[in-house]
């Protein structure tokens, strides 16, 4: 037992957090055993099962964040109590569910559970100094083990007495647990502390505050690797180790549980490494052994014939069930000590946001687990290799283990100054004469800037400026055109073989929207840390991922629905390239003619809506790309069969994305000036005008793109006897023409007034809409 000196109640708070943590993840499995009754008895499909299960481990990851900030604020004993009980009553309910949605439902409120991680984290830290935390949070961790021990118990308690049985047993035992954990625990020192002297707590918006720091998301990715990887391949292995080594079942639980239980069991370990050498050191131990082990297993099994001198040399080259076993435990272990260096590092570096940063990292681990699945399904159904999935996790483990070097290296040369920087490539040149370069700036680079400055501006500011505006238009349009592409094509899946619900088509036009806003909020801050030029190219060459991948997955019917979605969501792209665009014109031009600028640069730009819904159903009649593009399907018309490429709604836009790409790249500039961190931009978050100014834009510009999206479809359903395709753009024109030449109202009228007459304006016109499709079955 851990005795530390001077916080009373550290052993106690440190062994009832681990049983309550185990109870939990035992409950936030749950639906690993009764799931697969409920798939029998409410006839599921693959589909509908893969989102029962991941359901729970969808909602326990993104609510960790805010339990996070909830245990900084009100501490952890409070929270987590209320933690577990919430979800107890979740479970409860959930033996009462009799229908598809219903039981999807209660999944949402189970979910809660996986949550208690980050309160968790928060609460045990403060009871330790920083030199045991590792161990304790590795102690803490090990809590992973009640995924287990559903496994083991839950099928005798579902045979027995039925699914509905297992989830009222366990929502009592998981109420108990809250019970006993509130009377048996003691608030966290920092939570007596200010009782005692009556501070109040920070705001939640100060809490979120570390997050702007780019080493916090390095910290997630790691994390996604560790335990979002651990949790997704305790899912797919099961059916990995029947399909490639045809095991039964049972056998294949228990080589799986031979990576499992390692990697939860050895958690505590890699704490107790973490805390003697260092979590940097065991980071780089789990990432270099993870590398050589993803490897070997991602190699797929391989038969070769070497022409010899003598005849044929003919060799099989594969991983038996053995050697695959033992490189699975291998691995398992080292994730384990990995997931205990990783959140060793957060109370060290944010000791007063140990609960906002560590629910971030575990929330982005956590959609690991539900990510990563979906993934090697993906990577499955391209490549037809069982091994895809190691190839997958390989890149993301090569990835993390660069980005930290980097980092690490660059730290060390920021400690040693100007001493390391001076040193000789080699330690021969140590005593030989070096001259002295000084190093100039790229031509790129506009190291004197001064727009407000008229003299400045005449000569050569508004030159320069304007050619950064016009080479920006052409890719924010690409952008937007990207961005909106699903709503015109979903409108034909049907016509080419997609056998596909009203529902699925929906949300295909309405995902793009979703990650596309997610995006801005990051891309916001992108330009003033690597510079207007390089993001700029960027994102402009992201937009030939969801361009080449539509073309391809249009082409076969029987494309997983699942790659759509993520294609769908890839296309956000677009949507996310307005923020960084945006803010990296408003750099180049004075205030008096920003708002013209910042018009020309947003209405042209969203130009892209109209230019997709005019052009796309142009171009698919029409094989622009012969037959590098793909064959054509033959669709029903009513002047007899007519072929339609479908692919060339993605096609079209590669070859101008990557002249876009490249004129950003060799035509625009960097701002030398124009540089800040996250925490300094930040400051945005503590403004109110700036949360009513985004209250105020989701209604402008969200109804804009939304009506945009799910215009063309919507007027498909509404009048079925039209080409509605046809007058689509007509909307998305007006509003972008309207947008891109009255910047200069704004700047003379005052944007508030122009503000207030947008919406009455946008009042009138969705009563009419109302009103017209209210009355249009009737007769005259």
């Amino acid at each position: 037992m851990m005795k530390v000196a001077g916080q009373e109640g550290a052993a106690r708070a440190l062994g009832m957090s681990t049983v309550a943590f185990t109870v939990c993840f035992a409950v936030w499995t749950i639906f690993a055993i009764i799931g697969i009754r409920l798939r029998e008895e409410l006839q599921l499909s693959e589909v509908q099962f893969g989102l029962l299960v991941g359901t729970p481990i969808l909602t326990g990851s993104l609510i960790r964040i805010v339990l996070g900030i909830w245990t900084d604020l009100y501490g952890g004993r409070l929270v987590f109590t209320l933690n577990m009980l919430a979800a107890a009553a979740a479970t409860f309910l959930l033996a009462y569910a009799d229908t598809y949605p219903t039981v999807l439902l209660a999944a949402l409120g189970v979910g809660v559970a996986g949550g208690s991680f980050s309160v968790g984290v928060a609460y045990v830290s403060r009871f330790f100094p920083p030199e045991r935390q590792g161990i304790a949070l590795g102690v803490f961790g090990a809590g992973n083990v009640g995924a287990a021990v559903t496994k083991l118990l839950a099928p005798f308690v579902l045979v027995a007495f039925g699914w509905q049985a297992v989830a009222e047993v366990w929502a009592v035992a998981l109420a108990l647990m809250a019970v006993i954990f509130w009377v048996t625990t003691k608030d966290d020192p920092v939570i007596r502390e200010r009782r005692l002297t009556g501070a109040r707590p920070k705001s939640a918006l100060l809490e979120l505050a570390p997050l702007r720091n780019v080493q916090v998301w390095r910290f997630s990715l790691y994390y996604f690797f560790v335990f979002g990887a651990f949790v997704a391949l305790s899912l797919w292995l099961p059916q990995y180790l029947v399909r490639v080594y045809d095991l039964d079942i049972e056998t294949a639980g228990v080589i799986a549980a031979c990576f499992s239980i390692p990697a939860s069991l050895f958690r505590a370990y890699g704490g107790h490494l973490s805390d003697t050498y260092g979590a940097r050191r065991v980071l780089y131990w789990t990432f270099l052994v993870s590398v050589v082990a993803t490897f070997v297993l991602s190699y797929p099994a391989a038969d070769y014939v070497i022409h010899g001198a003598r005849g044929d040399i003919r060799f099989h080259l594969g991983m038996g069930l053995v050697g695959f076993t033992v490189t699975v435990f291998v691995l398992g272990f080292f994730m384990a000590l990995g997931k205990a260096a990783v959140y060793k590092h957060i109370p060290v570096y944010y000791p007063a946001h140990v609960g906002a940063v560590g629910g971030l990292v575990g929330m982005i681990g956590g959609l690991g687990g539900f990510v990563l699945p979906i993934l090697f399904g993906v990577l499955l159904d391209l490549t037809g290799l069982w091994t895809s999935c190691f190839m997958a996790l390989f890149v993301i483990v090569a990835v993390s283990l660069t980005w930290m070097h980097v980092a690490v290296r660059q730290m060390e040369r920021a400690a040693a100054g100007p001493a390391l920087a001076a040193l000789p490539p080699f330690p021969e040149m140590l005593d030989m004469p070096r001259p002295i370069v000084a190093a100039a700036p790229g031509k790129a680079v506009l190291t004197d800037w001064r727009p407000e400055d008229k003299t400045f501006w005449n000569a050569t500011g508004r030159r320069i400026a304007q050619r950064n505006l016009w080479l920006s238009i052409p890719s924010l349009l690409l952008s937007f055109a990207i961005w909106q592409v699903w709503s015109v094509v979903v409108s034909k899946l049907p016509l080419v073989g997609f056998n596909l619900t009203t529902d699925q088509l929906f949300w295909l036009a309405a995902l793009p929207g979703l990650s596309g806003a997610t995006l801005r909020i990051f891309y916001s801050f992108m330009v003033p840390v690597f510079g207007g030029r390089l993001w700029t190219t960027l994102t402009t060459w992201s937009l030939v991922i969801p361009a080449v991948g539509i073309g391809y997955a249009v082409q076969n019917p029987e494309t997983p629905y699942a790659v759509m979605l993520i294609l769908a969501l890839c296309c956000g792209f677009g949507g996310g390239n307005f923020a960084s665009s945006m803010a990296n014109i408003s750099f180049f031009f004075p205030r008096a003619e920003k708002g013209n600028a910042l018009a020309l640069n947003a209405g042209l730009g969203n130009l892209g809506v109209s230019v997709v819904q005019f052009v796309v159903p142009l171009v698919i009649t029409m094989g622009l790309f012969g037959k590098l593009g793909g064959e054509p399907v033959m669709v029903a018309d009513p002047s007899g069969p007519a072929p339609l490429w479908l692919q060339n709604a993605g096609f079209f836009f590669v070859p101008f994305i990557v002249l876009s790409a490249f004129a950003s790249w060799f035509g625009m500039n960097d701002i030398a000036s124009a540089k800040a961190s996250f925490s300094e931009q930040a400051v945005i978050f503590e403004r109110r005008h700036n949360w009513i100014m985004c209250w105020l834009y989701t209604g402008t510009f969200g109804s804009f793109i939304g009506y945009s999206a799910g215009f063309p479809l919507l007027s498909k359903m509404l009048f079925p006897d039209v080409n509605a395709l046809a007058y689509a753009f007509l909307g998305p024109l007006v509003g972008a023409l309207a947008r891109s030449g009255t910047g200069w109202l704004a700047d003379r009228q005052g944007g508030a007034r122009v503000t207030v007459w947008v919406f009455a304006l946008m009042m009138a016109g969705t009563a009419g809409v109302l009103w017209f499709i209210g009355i249009k079955d009737q007769p005259g």
